[in-house]
């Protein structure tokens, strides 16, 4: 595997991951680098968010839509997608690792990571409703 340096550019795009819960689009991350790098291009963002996924320094999220999300956080934790509003928040609860040991000993598969999502209203959209 190539070691690649923390340009700046990397820097400012983790660094706004990393301060966000939002679970944010490649163009909203270009929005906030754009603020400190204002001649940064959108592929420089999309080619930094590849390498950093790469490196594992981030997660990607897709539930389906035509555009990915992205998260600072690349430990594995759970998400609630919100059918309404469409944000994306994160689970404060265990990881079912167990889950993974189960399939594997009760199908022909060797499990070594498994992703589950969570869909239903947020509480704001709950009191709208």
């Amino acid at each position: 595997m190539v070691k690649h340096r923390l340009s700046k550019q990397r820097k400012v795009i983790l660094e706004v991951l990393r301060n966000t819960k939002a679970h944010p689009t490649a163009d909203w991350i270009y929005e906030q680098v754009k603020k400190e790098i204002p001649n940064i291009s959108l592929g420089t963002i999309y080619r930094n968010l590849n390498l950093l996924y790469e490196r594992g320094e981030i997660s990607v999220l897709n539930f389906g839509s035509s555009y990915s999300r992205f998260d600072g956080n690349p430990e594995h934790h759970y998400h609630f997608k919100c059918k309404n509003c469409e944000n994306i928040f994160d689970l404060d609860i265990p990881v079912n690792e167990n889950i993974n040991q189960a399939i594997t000993d009760k199908t022909p598969y060797l499990v070594d990571s498994h992703r589950i999502e969570f869909y239903g209203l947020c509480p704001q959209c709950q009191k709208k409703s």
